[in-house]
């Protein structure tokens, strides 16, 4: 028997080139989940950890939100929302469209933001945006909470408002939000190591597709309204999500069954993009950035 070979029962890792066109080791991920904790860790308490307000940071942006957005298209622009009261309307789509933002913008630099780590140690690559998605869920538990307590406060003052009988399908709306953020976080960061316009982009992006998700409005009130431009609406995953979420929180609105399918069917293929161009994009991306 070769020497050689009788040592490598004995190795932990062997680490070899990429050579397959699309790749996804899990279980390599899995070998440095340990790492991956330490990263969820280090987003969690550096992002506020020099500021006055600290964490309270995550209460004060949707609330503030909220009531701009109450003042401005309900107030102001008309805008109905049934019988639930539009403040509680906007805040249960601004919590959800946070996660989204906060996962899209915290994967869209990966590739430039760790440059450093990238160029000195080796270790999966997907595990940096994979902690970003998870330590954004924490940010998420808690505007949820507040989205709670303002529900509570509303139903206890005699609001018509009242949850839906599937809002234990509520998580599964959660996931996907994450996945399409990650998704497309995966699809700009590695488009940014070599086109760095996608990077000043992307915030005036972000806050363009908000108009065009239903965040502010019921999906049927663009219908109604502007049926010439309600495909702009129709065609964006993130509009099903939110009218979804509202439906399951609230009980009001609707739910399409096709519109989830194609959101769902979407989300998957757009992840199986953004993986391959993110393991293309690894191999020779130090060059570039």
């Amino acid at each position: 028997m070769n020497p050689a070979d009788n040592s490598k029962e004995n190795w932990l890792f062997e680490i070899t080139p990429k050579n397959k066109f699309f790749s996804f080791n899990l279980k390599e991920v899995w070998q440095y989940r340990d790492l991956l904790f330490l990263f969820v860790k280090r987003d969690v308490v550096t992002v506020y950890k020099q500021t006055v307000l600290g964490p309270l940071w995550y209460l004060i942006q949707p609330l503030f939100t909220s009531i701009t957005f109450t003042i401005i298209f309900n107030n102001v622009a008309g805008i109905e929302t049934g019988t639930v009261p539009p403040f509680l309307f906007n805040l249960a789509g601004i919590t959800v469209w946070n996660y989204f933002t906060a996962c899209l913008n915290g994967t869209s630099n990966t590739f430039a933001s760790n440059a450093g780590i990238f160029g000195k140690v080796y270790f999966p690559r997907l595990i940096v945006p994979l902690s970003v998605v998870i330590s954004n869920l924490l940010k998420f538990g808690i505007q949820f909470c507040i989205f709670i307590v303002f529900y509570l406060y509303f139903y206890c003052s005699g609001a018509a408002v009242s949850v839906n009988s599937l809002v234990v399908f509520f998580p599964v709306l959660v996931i996907m939000m994450g996945m399409l953020g990650l998704a497309l976080g995966m699809i700009i960061s590695s488009l940014v190591t070599k086109y760095r316009d996608f990077s000043y982009l992307i915030g005036f992006g972000v806050q363009l597709l908000m108009y065009l998700s239903a965040v502010v409005y019921p999906m049927a009130l663009i219908q109604e309204k502007m049926p010439q431009y309600a495909w702009l609406v129709q065609y964006n995953p993130l509009a099903y999500i939110i009218e979804t979420t509202r439906y399951l929180l609230l009980d009001v609105g609707q739910i399409s069954i096709t519109g989830l399918l194609y959101t769902f069917i979407l989300i998957i293929l757009l992840f199986f993009a953004g993986l391959l161009i993110f393991n293309r994009t690894e191999k020779s991306f130090i060059d570039t950035v």
